[in-house]
């Protein structure tokens, strides 16, 4: 087919969007409006509703805006994505009056990786391994929801060992993650000994994650069955060094803090956010609970037998900053107290699920039989069919509720599947809880989100 010609006079017309557009050659009109960067910044005389929501005033006006300052007393300022506190590629148009942030715009797509179209891909065995890269400092939750989705379509009953050990795992990896989200927060706001201090205590989480599965992250370990491996031997005495020495670090948090008059006067009263604004946005993790709120899906719709295991819901009362810090500490601690009951309980047999349709032989038995080498070998080439239909599974992560949905047309690998990204909804926060305020402010404000933009862009 003869590639058309873009040079020529007459540009072409909007029915023959379907040709092909050779790089290196002068790009039509149409496609210059839809990818041109510039179609992304904040303009001065945005439409209403644009407007309402760049100043976060959708749900409840809470704040007093002048609107009789004029153009030449505002500007608009880009902040990222190369910015380091804006906690991965987010980019932010502001529009500041002097100090005060007017308008927020948050703008993504600079972490792109179309992890969802690339699970299409990939036999449901293969997908954790994409899965896990998504939110990179919660793995082991994203490897969490997509198994079950997929043993949801499966039909599939687990042994208690293997609820158990994810159980523990993802725990585990929350108290990790929020060691992170506090380590950081301080850092922006100047505590630099808390970053310290909390990627200190985080090695001892990650040391044991790669005793268990080879790795300090983007796992693979849980996976559509079971897991992939059995605890290895003295996870007893890992689990327990842990427990002593992690809620001992935390009492070093507290008294660098907790009472701390530089970090309560940049985080008390700033970043607001009410409960029903999160409500109305999809906002969902500590950020809601930390308006009030009581929700918590391991609680209102337990997973992996978590609702045996007695724990309590953290919630705080301004939905400021401040209270979203004391709600990841408290988490921790109630975390930790999963953990030690986890491994108090920790039910013998099996790791993985008894059908061997969908698990693969343990790897003795390849030397042994032709037959577990031919399934061995058809599994992992060919992946296991799974039943048609669609299913939505959430579950609780660091940032919020983790949601996975897959479409089965009965083959080996998913025909759809789509990720309700917690930090995806949590940033439409950033209007809300900046607007109006310092400029100053944002930094604090952004780190509270703890969004991760592998989780957003996907």
């Amino acid at each position: 087919m003869a590639k058309p010609v873009r040079n020529s006079a007459h540009p072409p017309s909007p029915t023959t969007r379907s040709d092909l557009w050779v790089a290196g050659t002068e790009e039509p009109d149409w496609m210059v409006a839809s990818t041109d960067e510039g179609a992304q910044e904040m303009e001065r005389d945005e439409p209403q509703g644009r407007s309402v929501e760049q100043r976060g005033t959708r749900v409840v006006d809470d704040f007093v805006i002048d609107d009789s300052a004029s153009d030449d007393e505002r500007m608009i300022i880009n902040m990222g994505p190369q910015h380091p506190s804006t906690h991965g590629v987010l980019r932010l148009n502001l529009e500041l009056e002097g100090e005060i942030v007017r308008r927020v715009k948050p703008i993504i797509g600079y972490l792109h990786t179309g992890m969802e179209k690339t699970a299409e891909t990939l036999t449901f065995l293969q997908g954790g391994t994409n899965v896990t890269r998504m939110d990179y400092l919660a793995p082991l939750h994203n490897e969490l929801c997509y198994s079950l989705a997929v043993e949801k379509l499966l039909g599939i009953d687990l042994p208690p060992r293997t609820l158990a050990i994810r159980v523990l795992m993802t725990e585990l990896n929350r108290v990790s993650s929020h060691l992170v989200a506090t380590a950081t927060n301080g850092m922006d706001i100047g505590a630099i000994s808390m970053l310290l201090y909390g990627f200190r205590e985080r090695e001892l989480i990650l040391d044991f994650f790669e005793k268990t599965t080879g790795l300090r992250m983007n796992h693979n370990y849980i996976r559509p069955g079971g897991v992939a491996a059995d605890l290895p031997d003295g996870w007893e005495d890992d689990v327990s060094d842990i427990l002593e020495r992690i809620p001992a670090a935390m009492d070093d948090y507290e008294d660098l803090l907790k009472e701390n008059p530089i970090w309560k006067g940049r985080t008390q009263g700033v970043g607001i956010i009410t409960e029903e604004e999160c409500l109305a946005y999809g906002i969902t993790g500590p950020t809601l609970r930390a308006t009030g709120s009581q929700w918590d899906l391991r609680k209102s719709q337990p997973y992996s037998g978590i609702e045996q295991y007695e724990f309590d819901v953290v919630s705080g009362t301004h939905g400021d900053v401040y209270d979203r810090y004391r709600v990841r500490i408290g988490e921790m601690y109630q975390s930790l107290r999963i953990v030690e009951q986890v491994a108090n309980s920790m039910p013998a047999g099996d790791y993985t699920t008894e059908d061997r349709k969908v698990s693969p032989p343990p790897r003795s038995r390849i030397d042994e039989s032709m037959e577990a080498l031919i399934h061995h070998f058809k599994i992992y080439t060919e992946g296991y069919k799974v039943p048609e239909g669609e299913v939505y599974v959430a579950i609780e992560s660091p940032r919020g509720e983790l949601g996975c949905y897959i479409v089965s047309d009965g083959g080996a690998k998913p025909l759809r599947m789509h990720t309700r990204a917690p930090s995806f909804a949590n940033l439409q926060a950033l209007p809300i809880m900046m607007a109006d305020s310092l400029v100053a402010d944002t930094i604090a404000s952004i780190a509270s989100l703890d969004p991760v933009m592998g989780d957003v862009d996907r």
